[in-house]
């Protein structure tokens, strides 16, 4: 077991130095929040030089960006997987609500916080670009969602656009709920009000 525990560790020491700073930042700012995360804990926990970092970020808000890039890019591959196994424009909908399920069960360090991007954007001033990025993620799962409604409403994209709208807004009070509450259990009751929505159009 010990020679596992010494591959695996070298082999965490091998991978890129801008990989291992991400999953440090990822770590650190979700359990701990962008603020109250320094450079020099970062760095510490991807066990490289500070000098490092200045080499694949230019500063602590270049970071920040790339973190948020990731968790999206994290939820878009949770999305998709789910979407592989939807039959049909209903089980697309609610495999938004099980990609964002399926991020509340993670294991996370000090638990579940609630949406990453949302727990970012919280603490970046107005006009900061990491908003905007956050901003563009959420934008985008309302459009998955209205896509999907598209198609299960052929002739209605007014309907279709308002129900997409209500599921986001569903979908966001739930995160926020289940951050406070520590666990998946308010997506998973948006879950089932979503589907029963989905059975009435």
């Amino acid at each position: 077991m010990g020679d596992t525990e010494t591959g695996a560790a070298a082999r965490g020491r091998r991978r890129p130095a801008r990989e291992r700073l991400l999953a440090a930042a990822a770590r650190r700012f979700y359990a701990d929040g962008v603020a109250a995360t320094g450079i020099d804990t970062i760095t510490a926990e991807a066990g490289v030089a500070k000098m490092s970092l200045y080499n694949n970020f230019s500063s602590k808000a270049e970071l920040v960006r790339a973190y948020l890039d990731a968790r999206h890019a994290e939820w878009l591959g949770l999305y998709r997987a789910r979407l592989e196994r939807a039959r049909g424009p209903r089980e697309g909908v609610l495999a938004v609500f099980d990609a964002y399920a399926d991020h509340a069960e993670f294991a996370y360090e000090r638990g579940f916080r609630g949406c990453g991007l949302l727990n970012a954007a919280a603490e970046l001033p107005a006009g900061d670009e990491g908003r905007a990025l956050v901003r563009a993620h959420k934008e985008e799962v309302e459009r998955l969602i209205a896509g999907h409604l598209a198609e299960l409403l052929p002739g209605r994209p007014g309907e279709a656009r308002a129900t997409a709208e209500h599921l986001a807004f569903l979908l966001e009070g739930a995160m926020a709920r289940a951050g406070l509450e520590g666990d998946g259990e308010r997506v998973r009751q948006a879950r089932a009000i979503a589907a029963a929505l989905l059975d009435r159009l």
